[in-house]
């Protein structure tokens, strides 16, 4: 059985879809942008920045699924400049240990919505 999860410490939905579901243990995040909480618009920082904020709000949602970046199973990175990929692999490594890091992908994209550099969803163990 799915259950919705939702926390107001990370962005509201911007259509008609979840920031994430918990189905049979497993949680699945909506992709993350860089919305800022106090104005819901995207923050005007560097790519760093906008990484940090993102691994924020997924931290929130996982913790409102009682779970961890520990429990992470799959991560999906989607930027518009590849040649950020460094700058947004050492924030990311910030959040994982690398003997346990889960599974990713990078992706280079045309667009993102609200025009943002970097969009990030995961899949975790949750212990609701």
């Amino acid at each position: 059985m799915k259950k919705i999860i939702f926390t107001e410490n990370a962005p509201k939905p911007i259509g008609p879809y979840n920031q994430a579901v918990v189905n049979n243990g497993i949680l699945y995040t909506s992709g993350q942008i860089a919305i800022e909480l106090d104005s819901d618009k995207l923050t005007n920082a560097s790519i760093e920045d906008e990484t940090r904020l993102v691994m924020q709000h997924l931290s929130e949602i996982l913790k409102t699924a009682g779970s961890s970046f520990s429990e992470v199973i799959k991560v999906s990175i989607f930027i518009k400049n590849m040649n950020d990929f460094s700058k947004i692999n050492a924030v990311y490594a910030d959040y994982f240990d690398e003997e346990n890091a889960p599974a990713r992908e990078t992706i280079e994209v045309a667009r993102l919505p609200k025009n943002a550099n970097i969009e990030i969803s995961l899949i975790a163990n949750a212990n609701l």
